[in-house]
């Protein structure tokens, strides 16, 4: 394995100077990586590749769902690297729903090489690819930086989204996780989503459709009217129950 740098050799210095080649709209579209950080506040992390299992199921979907407890700490944007093409980075977007990250390609690996972080993993065919970290860059400068320790496999233990926000802010409140068993067409749904965005809950939805009946929603929440919303695990109810959940905890 490559000897990789220390966390502390690289905090300080300025993130290197790459063009990626990304697409926007059909079109190719330069971004330099030097005007990406200028005069910001930047969470960046980068993982072996997309749609590898644990960039897929931990790594990027859970920086999605605290974003906005991100910028709520003085985060500007959280930017997602990976040593891939344009074209599989925007549909790994897609497929993830992480619409609110910033997903590079780094098809060259020119962006990884220059962190010093660019590794070859050429025995399980993927040829070079980017070593798993995080940083949080101000203007353009590293202030901290987490990166994985040199074992075999894809460890995930410091780079994660909850210990970059430790360091942001160890006093941050992190919403609990919400799911929300919602009707398309439904109003009482619409207002129970447009309830949990205004108060900047990320959550998951589970709609009326092939798999997901009537009998399901009864099954799962005792109730067979639309929506039933559950927090931290807990059973809230419909519409009128979120808002009064919501009324509460004001008052408390």
């Amino acid at each position: 394995m490559t000897t990789l740098p220390s966390a502390a050799s690289l905090e300080g210095k300025r993130v290197p100077n790459a063009t990626l080649k990304t697409r926007t709209d059909n079109q190719w579209k330069d971004v330099n990586t030097t005007d990406l950080f200028k005069g910001k506040t930047v969470v960046a992390f980068s993982l072996p590749g997309a749609y590898t299992p644990t960039c897929s199921s931990a790594h990027l979907p859970r920086y999605n769902e605290l974003a906005a407890v991100f910028k709520a700490n003085g985060v500007d944007e959280i930017v997602c690297f990976a040593v891939n093409d344009a074209f599989v980075m925007n549909e790994w977007k897609l497929d993830q729903e992480a619409e609110n990250v910033t997903l590079l390609p780094d098809g060259n690996g020119e962006f990884t090489a220059g962190m010093g972080l660019l590794v070859d993993k050429s025995d399980i065919g993927f040829g070079k690819r980017s070593w798993r970290y995080s940083m949080l860059v101000k203007d353009g400068v590293i202030e901290k930086m987490f990166i994985e320790p040199e074992k075999e496999g894809d460890p995930l233990e410091v780079s994660d989204a909850e210990t970059m926000l430790k360091y942001v802010n160890p006093k941050a409140i992190v919403p609990e996780p919400v799911v929300i068993f919602a009707k398309p067409g439904c109003p009482h749904s619409a207002r129970a989503k447009a309830l949990l965005q205004s108060k900047g809950y990320h959550y998951d939805e589970i709609s009326l459709g092939k798999h997901i009946t009537a009998s399901t929603l009864r099954a799962v929440s005792g109730s067979g009217t639309w929506p039933q919303v559950f927090i931290g695990g807990k059973l809230i109810g419909g519409a009128d129950d979120l808002e009064a959940y919501f009324d509460v905890r004001k008052a408390a």
